[in-house]
């Protein structure tokens, strides 16, 4: 939305007219700043202030409202108030390291999610020491309360001011101007002579800055292109309060503990050997039987629902991509060109979609055969940076559970009600129960299609998400050129948000590659296009699973899911036996007789995190029982063996 700024020939005295949130219409003196505003609502409510927003433009509190319009106050412990709080951080960690380093000049320093990071260039690394006395002088710095002032200058005087600063002055010169101004104007900010350059806006003064924490540091490409300067950058978190900073800094020590790069190695599900080069998963027998156990689920709910199974090859002629319009739009993404039967280049696939479109035009369609539900475990390679590269979580190489759908115009409410059903029925089968979504819309310029068209989808997905019970937040004007779309997001153990599964219409592709139906009345008329992948992606998935589960899989996902313990070697003929008679029942099972001691052998079965341990000795051997121990629960002597193969071969089924 647009403010409504006052023209120059309004009366100056003239009152803004401030619209609450509720919808109150309240008068206040021209030149009211946000604070003004939010003090005559209440003072906790300004006290707890640190910027508002006037038609959905964020504004600081001492800035003048520039006009009439809607009024909402942006409070610290909201998610758009923390991230005030942590630009402002990043802002006192850069007056701090200028301080310090004599020669230092600085790049970029935004909030990101739980945290923020500015980059430097001080003509080394920074090293672990170096952070202590940075989180000092920054201390230093928030204890003397300064204020943040802002500025507007020309652009070349906003080159004037930067002249020593190279990234900065790169800022205003580029087209990305407008990251900080309008091309022509940039806005500054100064406390106590440190100057940065920025949009804005920021908590009043360094004062309210209550709970920030350097947290480590790292190099980071200028821009993230390994073709420009690497820079150093440091990272680290600010809060509303030393509770919410405790709090954080806690998840953090837990997410360590579960990080799925970690657990990876020490459960032996998978590698990444540095021969065959960045991003690329080599899975072990662990990890491949955790696999196998998600990728037969996919197949079996996809199957459920409709779904026809369909595979394609990893590489295409570069005609098709073309096509796709994939080279005008993600060439960067795509690994580089290979020329095969003489002059044809190849390139390798990036995504899956226009392999299914050749799947539908490969025969003539009618009304009669929509819906069209091709499913497939595709895997697809891009090239993504090595800066951004993470464990399965960003990897070069990984697998879809892509989806593609093709149906009418008036089967479309329908398909998109069932993926959503789907996805949230998915979700749920792998533990996960909270769920948010995001709802992006048509951009406001770049489009393809029927505006009718992107209407009823968009009004079919929100009808789809209303009727779920999921809440969702309307992402304005961020769905693709192509179609609006659902991202679904779920918390984990911890508490910590994952956008998984996504549910895209497409506008484009049916008609690039000319796709038809012939309707009842023997016309043609293209289909309406819908992409979804359930996982996102299968390592992906696979890495959030590890880390929500601390890699203590459920029984029905666990590598292994039981063990045989053997108290000494006259026992392992018997441990074998029992192991066969599980196996019939089909649970996955191993027989620990190396020549450990009991205890040993039982803390490996922890350590392994297998769900469910099996103990034999004498009194067993005889009277045909076991000693079961089921995770979260104590051991039971004596158990029959019987009962106890039946207890854990139900609680080992899939579900579906």
């Amino acid at each position: 939305m647009r403010l409504a700024y006052r023209h120059q020939d309004e009366s100056e005295d003239m009152p803004l007219q401030i619209t609450y949130p509720d919808g109150t219409v309240v008068e206040h003196p021209d030149g009211s700043t946000g604070l003004d505003v939010a003090s005559s609502i209440g003072s906790r409510l300004a006290r707890a202030a640190v910027a508002v927003k006037l038609d959905g433009e964020m504004l600081d509190l001492s800035r003048p409202l520039p006009g009439d319009g809607l009024f909402e106050v942006v409070t610290d412990s909201s998610d758009e108030g923390r991230s005030v709080l942590r630009h402002s951080a990043a802002h006192v960690l850069a007056q701090a390291v200028l301080n310090l380093h004599q020669g230092a000049t600085f790049a970029i320093g935004p909030s990101i999610t739980d945290g923020f990071y500015y980059d430097f260039d001080i003509g080394r690394p920074f090293t672990p020491d170096d952070l202590g006395p940075i989180e000092e002088e920054m201390a230093r710095i928030i204890a003397a309360d300064q204020p943040f002032i802002r500025e507007e200058l020309s652009r070349q005087e906003g080159l004037a001011v930067f002249a020593e600063h190279r990234f900065k002055t790169e800022i205003i010169e580029s087209v990305e101007g407008s990251e900080v101004g309008d091309g022509k104007i940039v806005s500054i900010y100064r406390n106590n002579g440190f100057v940065d350059l920025c949009r804005g806006p920021h908590v009043p003064s360094t004062g309210r800055l209550k709970a920030v924490k350097l947290l480590r540091s790292a190099g980071a490409y200028w821009r993230g292109d390994e073709n420009q300067p690497q820079l150093q950058r440091i990272y680290g978190t600010a809060w509303e309060s030393a509770k919410a900073l405790e709090e954080h800094l806690h998840r953090l020590e837990e997410a360590e503990k579960r990080d799925h790069r970690k657990l990876g190695r020490e459960l032996d599900l998978f590698s990444f050997p540095s021969e065959l080069g960045s991003g690329l998963a080599v899975w072990h027998p662990n990890g491949g039987m955790l696999r196998k156990q998600i990728e037969d689920y996919s197949r079996r709910i996809h199957e459920m629902f409709g779904f026809d199974f369909v595979y394609s090859p990893h590489l295409a002629k570069a005609d098709v991509w073309q096509t796709s319009g994939h080279l005008d739009f993600y060439a960067d993404l795509m690994y580089p060109g290979m020329e095969m039967d003489g002059s044809d280049e190849y390139r390798v696939k990036p995504m899956n979609c226009p392999f299914h479109v050749m799947i539908y035009k490969s025969a003539a369609r009618s009304y009669r055969d929509l819906p069209l539900r091709f499913g497939e475990l595709g895997t697809v390679y891009r090239y993504e940076m090595s800066g951004v590269v993470h464990g399965l979580l960003r990897a070069r190489g990984f697998t879809q559970d892509d989806s593609h759908t093709f149906c009418t115009r008036e089967q479309m409410p329908e398909e998109l009600a069932m993926h959503l059903e789907f996805v949230l029925m998915l979700l749920r089968d792998f533990g996960f129960d909270e769920f948010e979504a995001d709802l992006s819309t048509r951009p406001e310029e770049k489009w393809v299609g029927e505006l009718d068209m992107w209407e009823e989808a968009t009004d079919s997905l929100k009808a789809a998400l209303e009727a779920s019970g999921v809440p969702y937040r309307v992402a304005e004007g961020e769905g693709a050129f192509y179609g609006p779309k659902i991202d679904v997001h779920v918390k984990d153990a911890i508490g910590r948000r994952w956008q998984m599964s996504t549910i895209q219409m497409d506008f484009t592709l049916p008609d690039r590659f000319e796709l038809e139906f012939i309707t009842p009345e023997d016309a043609r008329e293209r289909p309406v296009m819908i992409h979804s992948a359930k996982f996102g992606s299968v390592e992906r998935f696979i890495g959030v699973l590890i880390e929500h589960y601390a890699g203590a899989f459920p029984m029905w996902l666990a590598p292994v899911q039981a063990i045989v313990v053997p108290v000494a070697d006259r026992h392992e003929d018997h441990a074998s036996k029992v192991a066969k008679s599980m196996r019939d029942r089909g649970i996955r099972v191993d027989v620990d007789a190396g020549s450990g001691k009991l205890g040993e052998k039982i803390r490996n079965a922890h350590l392994r995190k297998i769900p469910a341990i099996m103990v034999v000795g004498d009194s067993d051997v005889s009277n045909e029982t076991v000693g079961l121990t089921v995770r979260g629960s104590d051991e039971r002597r004596g158990t029959p063996l019987g009962e106890a193969i039946t207890e854990l071969a139900e609680a080992a089924k899939p579900p579906r």
